[in-house]
């Protein structure tokens, strides 16, 4: 009777701790305590996979990076490196026998078990972003140097007296003097080649005044063996000194006889990505069509190398291409593209140019094939859920496989929504598409007030994601309902509702937000209409902007690295293809333009309290932006209040400006609930 007690209070126990109403809301230590999935390799048997795991800390306002290797089942999840120094980018040998990777800034070689440990670079400019040729013999990585050094010795000596100079000051002659959050200086990004038996290297880019890979605007994947190691292909701006042009270029290189390096892209916008076929006929790479824009439509080129006969495979899809991979047999690349609120895998026939939507639901990148071509790997995220490895069955059975379950334990106790969707009429009658996420433990007799987030780019969108940064689960937690729109720019909708921003930054981008707004307010019953808040971070700090000066449809403003003077913005940014693009020229060009669509031209009319965030390393939305905008605030009357990072950029990165940042959010708009 004893034990049969106690198995029913077990059994309670159990019902109890699993039951949604003990579950609890996420929290901004819950935010931190998640740990992060990065790079990741799949062994050549497909059997075991190598990834690493980066953990943040409050203590050390830090995160460390380690490897952990599991099978492709989901079992026997074990360290590989895991120590108080950052390991990095694991890729296992093409025989399979071991595994390099990063640390310390040098390459690292050891068993598939973690023994005999070797260090395989001493370079003192330090190797980073490797990868194996196909024989195992050869690795490619990039090291940042001086153009003019021919040795590492003299990179050194550089290095060291400029340390030891007393002068700090810095003579600038060309534009691209500095770059999102560095200042560029004289180094550039060159490609080396390693022979792994005797450790030696060589710069392949020697002397060259460019970056390999291009300082901006390419891809993770940029340079890459053929097949039969007797050629690499790399991507390279050679304009890009002119901080004006997005002309990146293929470039092919012999190995097997010297050469200069030739251009085979033809394409004045960017290409990128270079991927040879595994049987060695083609190589593929991203383009785009137009010159001096970043978010054009990418496509697949396939070039065929004996003829240079060049075929774009995505011409007819109105999908841009992101990552892509081909299988093994070469007859099908597979690649992933932003399709509404989802990063969705394709599939693409190279014979008949068939594309299929293979895999659609969910942000999926990072993705990988086995050896024998039956397994695709990619990294899976959700409003609900950080990246994890998943794995997809390639044979039309469409087997969906968690491989990692990094944060199961925790997420089990956070009760959180899933993304809904809904549509509604934006200017000239097209249709605009928004995300919906319900405070937990919603009650829909209720009435909560809302948060409006604006995505930034402003060629970029809302998706189905767990973002570590603008996550809709924090917003959500503290009793919000969170509506995010994708406007006019928004990416994933074709190309025509991308480019329809430009040029008209406060206009049907302005309506189709303003009618999503409305819609929600008029159509969902819970939401507070008197309650009402909005942010949003780079464009979406513009709008904010923008709003703080045409509606005071909201309670309070959060404006995070908010452009405010398109013209001040102009002699400030660094890359300014973005500013000639969006508004037709130059300020003197098309002053009208810059005049019309800048938010400090109607801040007067302002009556919303505006919270104001900048980051003093921010060099992509200078922090004079800030400075004005609260300038103006301050003398106008308008309550506002400067959240200032002197040791962030673009973004909050570290965990206790973070937490910072969140409690100063929700402080704000708690102070403006009615």
């Amino acid at each position: 009777m004893k034990k049969y007690l106690s198995l029913i209070f077990l059994i309670i126990f159990i019902s109890v701790t699993i039951s949604p109403q003990s579950k609890r809301v996420i929290t901004i230590d819950d935010l931190w305590a998640m740990k992060r999935i990065g790079s990741y390799d799949i062994s050549p048997d497909g059997k075991t996979l190598a990834f690493t795991l980066t953990s943040y800390s409050f203590d050390t306002n830090k995160g460390n990076t380690d490897i952990f290797l599991i099978e492709s089942d989901g079992k026997n999840l074990r360290p590989f490196k895991n120590s108080d120094k950052n390991e990095g980018e694991p890729k296992f040998s093409p025989d399979g026998k071991s595994i390099a990777f990063t640390r310390d800034g040098q390459i690292w070689l050891c068993n598939v078990d973690g023994s005999n440990e070797k260090q395989l670079t001493n370079i003192y400019s330090e190797a980073s972003g490797f990868k194996w040729s196909a024989d195992g013999k050869k690795i490619l990585f990039v090291s940042s140097v001086y153009p003019d050094c021919l040795t590492q010795d003299c990179n050194k000596q550089k290095d060291e007296a400029k340390d030891q100079s007393k002068v700090k000051a810095q003579i600038f002659t060309q534009l691209m003097y500095r770059h999102w959050n560095d200042w560029r200086g004289d180094k550039r990004s060159h490609l080396f080649i390693l022979d792994v038996a005797s450790e030696e290297f060589k710069d392949l880019t020697e002397g060259n005044t460019e970056d390999v890979p291009p300082l901006a605007l390419g891809s993770q994947n940029d340079y890459n063996f053929s097949p039969d190691g007797s050629e690499i292909a790399y991507a390279l701006n050679p304009e890009f000194s002119k901080a004006t042009s997005t002309n990146i270029e293929i470039y092919l290189l012999s190995l097997s006889a010297p050469a200069s390096p030739k251009i085979i892209s033809v394409s004045k916008g960017v290409d990128c990505q270079p991927v040879y076929s595994p049987n060695g006929k083609w190589l593929a790479w991203s383009s785009m069509k137009r010159a001096g824009f970043e978010a054009d439509k990418k496509d697949i080129i396939l070039f065929e190398r004996n003829t240079g006969k060049m075929k774009n495979l995505t011409e007819d899809l109105d999908r841009s291409v992101e990552e892509f991979i081909w299988s093994p047999d070469s007859k099908t690349i597979y690649f992933t593209a932003q399709n509404e609120i989802n990063s969705s895998i394709y599939k693409l026939d190279i014979e008949n140019g068939e594309i299929t939507l293979f895999h659609k639901d969910n942000y999926n990148t990072n993705i990988q094939l086995s050896k024998d071509g039956k397994t695709l790997f990619f990294l899976k995220q959700r409003a609900t859920m950080p990246s994890e490895i998943y794995s997809l069955s390639t044979d039309g059975k469409n087997t969906l496989r968690q491989i990692t379950k990094i944060n199961e334990n925790l997420l089990s106790q956070i009760e959180m929504n899933s993304v809904e969707t809904f549509w509604c009429e934006g200017a000239n009658g097209d249709k605009v598409q928004s995300i919906l996420v319900k405070p937990p433990f919603f009650d829909p007799a209720k009435k909560y007030p809302m948060v409006f987030l604006i995505h930034g780019g402003p060629q970029g969108a809302w998706e189905d994601n767990f973002h570590f940064r603008w996550n809709y689960q924090m917003f959500a937690s503290q009793g919000y309902v969170v509506v995010a729109p994708n406007p006019r720019g928004s990416t994933g909708y074709g190309q025509k509702f991308t480019d329809e921003i430009s040029g008209d930054w406060g206009g049907k981008v302005y309506t189709d937000l303003m009618n999503s707004y409305d819609y929600a307010v008029k159509n969902f019953s819970f939401i507070d209409s008197k309650n009402t808040f909005a942010a949003g971070a780079s464009y979406g700090g513009y709008m904010i902007n923008w709003i703080a000066g045409h509606t005071d449809r909201f309670n309070a403003l959060v404006s995070h690295a908010g452009v405010f003077n398109l013209e001040s913005m102009y002699g400030t940014t660094e890359e300014l293809w973005f500013p000639e693009w969006e508004y037709g020229g130059t300020p003197w060009q098309k002053r009208e333009v810059y005049e019309k669509w800048s938010p400090h031209r109607y801040i007067h009319n302002c009556k919303t309290p505006v919270l104001v965030v900048h980051g003093a390393k921010d060099f992509r939305v200078p922090e004079e932006q800030a400075f004005q905008l609260f300038t103006s605030l301050q003398r106008l009357g308008i309550e506002s209040k400067f959240l200032y990072f002197p040791d962030e950029t673009h973004f909050v990165a570290k965990p206790l400006n973070s937490k910072l940042w969140w409690e100063t959010v929700y402080d704000w708009f708690k102070t403006h609930m009615k």
